[in-house]
């Protein structure tokens, strides 16, 4: 595919929305951490409905700046 100036224009790639589960086994963490996290340490996270749906990078982004970091403070870490 080109543009007007005739560049050559890729195909924008969109990245996939992933479960709850998919993160607890991506992460290696189980559910009601990721539910904590979300509650009490603002994980990127959107509720379609009932479900949880969330997108891998952003969910990368927030731990790389210390969003998963233990803090000892939560009630259930079983992380």
């Amino acid at each position: 595919m080109t543009d007007e100036g005739g560049y050559t224009m890729e195909p924008a790639t969109i990245e996939k929305w992933s479960t709850l589960k998919e993160v607890q086994e991506y992460l290696g963490v189980g559910r009601e951490s990721i539910l904590q996290w979300i509650a009490k340490r603002g994980m990127p996270a959107y509720k379609v409905g009932r479900l949880w749906k969330f997108k891998l990078s952003e969910v990368d982004e927030w731990i790389r700046s210390g969003g998963a970091a233990d803090r000892g403070d939560d009630e259930n870490n079983d992380a």
